[in-house]
Protein backbone atom coordinates (compact mmCIF):
# COMPACT_ATOMS: atom_id res chain seq x y z
CA UNK A 1 0.00 0.00 0.00
CA UNK A 2 1.48 3.43 -0.85
CA UNK A 3 1.13 6.49 1.36
CA UNK A 4 -1.56 7.77 -0.51
CA UNK A 5 -3.81 4.86 -0.56
CA UNK A 6 -3.11 5.30 3.44
CA UNK A 7 -4.12 8.87 3.71
CA UNK A 8 -7.21 8.07 1.24
CA UNK A 9 -8.60 4.84 3.68
CA UNK A 10 -7.63 7.39 7.13
CA UNK A 11 -9.88 9.92 5.51
CA UNK A 12 -12.55 7.70 4.59
CA UNK A 13 -12.59 5.52 8.22
CA UNK A 14 -12.76 9.15 9.72
CA UNK A 15 -15.74 10.58 7.69
CA UNK A 16 -17.76 7.21 8.13
CA UNK A 17 -17.01 7.41 11.72
CA UNK A 18 -17.88 11.34 11.89
CA UNK A 19 -21.69 10.48 10.19
CA UNK A 20 -22.10 7.66 12.47
CA UNK A 21 -21.51 10.00 15.22
CA UNK A 22 -23.88 12.48 13.92
CA UNK A 23 -26.56 10.11 13.10
CA UNK A 24 -26.30 8.67 16.83
CA UNK A 25 -26.85 9.97 19.84
CA UNK A 26 -24.78 8.91 22.80
CA UNK A 27 -27.15 6.33 23.59
CA UNK A 28 -27.25 4.92 20.58
CA UNK A 29 -30.40 5.77 19.36
CA UNK A 30 -30.98 7.43 16.27
CA UNK A 31 -31.53 11.34 16.01
CA UNK A 32 -33.89 13.58 14.30
CA UNK A 33 -37.78 12.71 14.48
CA UNK A 34 -38.40 11.49 18.27
CA UNK A 35 -42.08 11.33 18.34
CA UNK A 36 -42.04 9.97 21.91
CA UNK A 37 -44.66 11.64 24.52
CA UNK A 38 -42.05 13.88 26.09
CA UNK A 39 -40.91 15.20 23.00
CA UNK A 40 -44.49 16.08 21.72
CA UNK A 41 -45.16 17.98 25.24
CA UNK A 42 -42.03 19.63 25.17
CA UNK A 43 -42.74 21.18 21.68
CA UNK A 44 -45.99 21.97 22.77
CA UNK A 45 -44.99 23.97 25.71
CA UNK A 46 -42.36 25.60 23.55
CA UNK A 47 -45.18 26.96 21.05
CA UNK A 48 -47.16 27.76 24.12
CA UNK A 49 -44.37 29.75 25.42
CA UNK A 50 -43.34 31.17 22.27
CA UNK A 51 -47.19 32.54 21.96
CA UNK A 52 -46.85 34.59 25.44
CA UNK A 53 -43.61 35.78 24.82
CA UNK A 54 -45.20 37.15 21.94
CA UNK A 55 -47.62 38.91 23.29
CA UNK A 56 -45.55 40.25 26.11
CA UNK A 57 -43.23 41.99 23.13
CA UNK A 58 -46.39 43.25 21.78
CA UNK A 59 -47.46 44.89 25.56
CA UNK A 60 -43.91 46.14 26.55
CA UNK A 61 -43.51 47.73 22.70
CA UNK A 62 -46.97 48.62 22.47
CA UNK A 63 -46.64 52.55 22.88
CA UNK A 64 -50.80 53.11 23.64
CA UNK A 65 -52.28 54.12 26.45
CA UNK A 66 -52.98 52.49 29.89
CA UNK A 67 -56.70 53.37 29.11
CA UNK A 68 -56.92 51.26 25.56
CA UNK A 69 -54.74 47.68 27.59
CA UNK A 70 -57.82 48.18 30.31
CA UNK A 71 -60.41 48.07 28.12
CA UNK A 72 -58.83 45.08 26.46
CA UNK A 73 -58.52 43.43 29.58
CA UNK A 74 -61.99 43.99 30.48
CA UNK A 75 -62.86 42.69 27.12
CA UNK A 76 -61.42 39.56 27.26
CA UNK A 77 -63.48 38.94 30.97
CA UNK A 78 -66.78 39.89 29.34
CA UNK A 79 -66.17 37.35 26.42
CA UNK A 80 -64.68 34.70 29.40
CA UNK A 81 -67.95 35.54 31.39
CA UNK A 82 -70.23 34.92 28.35
CA UNK A 83 -68.49 31.84 27.44
CA UNK A 84 -69.60 30.46 30.89
CA UNK A 85 -73.04 31.49 30.90
CA UNK A 86 -73.23 30.00 27.46
CA UNK A 87 -72.34 26.84 29.38
CA UNK A 88 -74.55 26.86 32.17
Amino acid sequence: MNPFEMVLGIIIVVTIGKILQARFAAGGAPRGNDDSQEARQLRDEVRMLKERLAVLERLATDDNSSARLDREIEALRDRTSERTRHDD
